[in-house]
């Protein structure tokens, strides 16, 4: 059983190994939340490109998976004209600022 647990912590730190963790700063964060705002700091908004559908609050959201989606809308794997625009203009440490600067954010700010 032992060496199971051992492989199982082996697999997880190489799995782990090429992924560099960007600690964010919400304070850096302000300088970049007009791209944000607009659209997601208005409750109840709906876009109207490329499609109708509400947009998601992003106040109190997991900061990983903020980042997760805004690297997913940068490399092409989600799927949307505006935001893969916004996210290819971030760079990771941007990316990590906004999104801490959101997960401290209460009731989808």
């Amino acid at each position: 059983m032992e060496g199971r647990h051992l492989l199982l912590a082996a697999g997880m730190a190489l799995a782990s190994a090429g992924a560099v963790a960007v600690e964010g700063d919400p304070e850096r964060a302000r300088g970049h939340l007009s791209m944000c705002i607009g659209c997601h700091g208005i409750p109840g908004y709906r876009t109207a490109f490329p499609e109708v559908y509400p947009v998601p609050l992003l106040g109190g959201q997991h900061a990983a998976y903020i980042v997760k989606s805004l690297q997913a809308y940068r490399d092409g794997t989600r799927n949307h004209p505006s935001m893969r625009a916004i996210a290819e203009s971030l760079t990771d440490q941007q990316m990590a600022d906004l999104a801490v600067y959101y997960a401290n954010q209460q009731g989808g700010q």
